[in-house]
């Protein structure tokens, strides 16, 4: 396998990772829940949907020939409050992921070498595909961190839940995690 193929299966790999932390907080969620801010300056979930879906757009929808920030693009829209149902918010999730991972998993090893703008800035393709994978778990990160909050003593573990560290290294077969390095 060429390093460019592996570069983009194991980046694709990783981001289906990092999407299935979102449906699976998702999961776990009320609809009123999206809305909880915990206080003025912060996001709820449900905007941080609409700005990851807007991003998702706009950076790759034709991702190879045009500008990241498009100018149909009305970024500070997606940081007012809607009032979007549940099933609607996840339809927006979904639809940027595909765009997102459609995008990724067309890309080539000739096109890693190509370079791209986002806000006329010049990035290679492999620096534009980190920094979106940098801002999406980032945002992965906040959206399970209010949930946390929300669901407080019934929120289920999406990891290894505190406490259980010994157990589930013996149960995975590490006997001894000084060994396992």
């Amino acid at each position: 396998m060429s390093l460019a193929k592996e570069y983009l299966d194991t980046v694709i790999k990783r981001l289906q990772y990092y999407k299935s932390l979102g449906d699976k907080t998702f999961a776990q969620m009320e609809e009123v829940d999206f809305y909880y801010q915990p206080n003025e300056a912060s996001n709820s979930v449900a905007i941080i949907i609409q700005h990851m879906y807007g991003n998702m757009l706009s950076r790759w929808t034709n991702f190879l020939t045009e500008d990241g920030e498009k100018e149909w693009r009305e970024r500070d829209k997606e940081f007012e409050v809607q009032s979007y149902s549940k099933e609607q918010l996840l339809d927006l999730w979904e639809k940027g992921w595909e765009c997102f991972i459609g995008a990724l998993s067309s890309l080539k090893k000739k096109h890693l070498k190509k370079m791209v703008s986002i806000r006329d800035e010049k990035l290679s393709v492999v620096d534009a595909i980190n920094r979106q994978v940098a801002h999406y778990s980032y945002h992965i990160g906040q959206i399970v961190y209010v949930a946390r909050m929300i669901k407080n003593e019934n929120w289920k573990s999406l990891s290894i839940p505190k406490g259980t560290s010994d157990d589930y290294n013996k149960a995975d077969g590490i006997k001894d995690p000084a060994k396992s390095f």
